[in-house]
């Protein structure tokens, strides 16, 4: 892949994200001071280029399994020779009685809502972000033809244009916005999947520990847990906990720019409660391991605890942190994720964790190995002990 401009995938990403106005630029985003230090290889700085890999479009999923539990599971385990693969129905047994899982509740919300101006031309609303009462930030389409005061038809009703607070607009539903959402919405499935959404992703891109409205893209570890897998867990003793980080759309955004310096994360909501930070002290007390389930429970663990200082605390508020390789991380011990986009931000946190060599050669077993991309595809568990992580492929 050529540095400077996106190129191959990525490049079809960023024009598939563009056209489906997923909101990437998000209000109040800033650089964020919490991208503390970025590391070097031999041939200098690290750079988006850096995160690049080979993907068969084949390899995309573009439906989830028959049962959640079913897919693959990469392991990368210091505590054991090279990668393995396994399933994630055998997490009980690859997991430790009194590790804790750390899920995040979010819920996705249909963010997509079909419309029509007055002229009779078609657009969409995608929410951003519910806010109070019957209003919603809005990222809408052909928004060059809209100013404040029109109304726009939907199944649900009218929708009135209040305000343009770029790239957003601001308007007044006819209902509660989270409720007009889940009544009239479809599931907003990622760019990547190349079919409209249908009945069936309205249960399968959604968490069963879902519990608190405003996502509008799934925490993809989590759809791979079904009722069997967490009795199964629960019985070897392993606990869990919840954290709540409400996933932007942004989190498809790719770097532009070759410079991770100069690249603006979205911002997120999240909320990491008083037990939640109870059960990771008593976890650390025990010396016992914590473990997040996706990329979003890293981030929001990570912000609550720069946010509180030496020790993590509860909170709440708006998170821009950028992780990249050379972030020290203070609360997990091992992370279970998706396999992510190439150059992704994403992707760059999971090298932050492990290593980015490592989870490139990991990358590699996974394409030659035939396993399943994104977000209705397999995972990968990477446990991190105080010694040296396998690389996969490695003698």
């Amino acid at each position: 892949m050529r540095a400077g401009k996106p190129d191959g995938l990525v490049a079809e990403l960023v024009d598939a994200v563009d056209s489906k106005s997923t909101g990437l630029a998000h209000l109040g985003s800033t650089p964020s001071e919490a991208t503390i230090a970025i590391a070097t290889t031999l041939g200098g700085r690290i750079k988006r280029s850096d995160f690049d890999f080979d993907l068969p479009a084949q390899l995309i999923a573009q439906t989830p399994l028959p049962r959640r539990s079913a897919s693959r599971l990469l392991l990368l385990d210091g505590a054991r020779d090279g990668c393995q693969d396994r399933r994630v129905e055998e997490l009980p047994e690859l997991l430790q009685p009194g590790d804790l899982l750390v899920f995040n509740d979010t819920r996705v919300v249909p963010a997509r809502v079909p419309a029509r101006k007055l002229s009779g031309g078609r657009i969409e609303l995608f929410l951003e972000r519910a806010l109070e009462g019957a209003r919603a930030l809005v990222q809408l389409r052909d928004s060059k033809s809209l100013r404040p005061g029109m109304s726009l038809h939907t199944g649900g009703g009218l929708v009135r244009l209040l305000a343009r607070r770029a790239p957003f607009w601001e308007v007044e539903l006819p209902a509660e916005a989270v409720a007009f959402f889940d009544a009239h919405g479809l599931v907003p499935l990622p760019p990547y999947i190349g079919r409209p959404a249908q009945a069936a992703d309205r249960e399968r891109y959604q968490s069963l520990l879902a519990r608190v409205p405003g996502a509008v893209a799934a925490p993809t570890a989590s759809l791979h847990f079904d009722e069997a897998l967490l009795a199964a867990l629960a019985a070897r003793g392993i606990e869990r906990s919840l954290i709540t980080l409400h996933v932007g759309a942004g989190t498809f955004q790719p770097l532009r720019s070759e410079s991770l310096e100069t690249h603006v994360m979205h911002a997120e909501r999240y909320e990491v409660s008083a037990a939640t930070v109870a059960a990771i002290g008593r976890a650390r007390a025990a010396g016992r391991r914590v473990v997040a389930v996706g990329t979003t429970v890293v981030r929001a663990l990570e912000s609550a605890a720069l946010a509180s200082g030496p020790e993590l605390a509860p909170g709440r508020g708006d998170t821009t942190l950028f992780i990249v390789p050379g972030y020290r991380f203070q609360v997990i011990d091992a992370l279970l994720t998706n396999f992510h986009l190439p150059q992704s931000t994403l992707l760059m946190l999971v090298a932050a964790f492990a290593g980015r060599q490592r989870v490139l050669a990991a990358y590699a077993h996974a394409v030659r190995q035939r396993y399943r991309f994104f977000s209705y595809g397999d995972a990968m568990l990477v446990v991190a002990p105080s010694g040296q992580l396998p690389i996969c492929g490695a003698a």
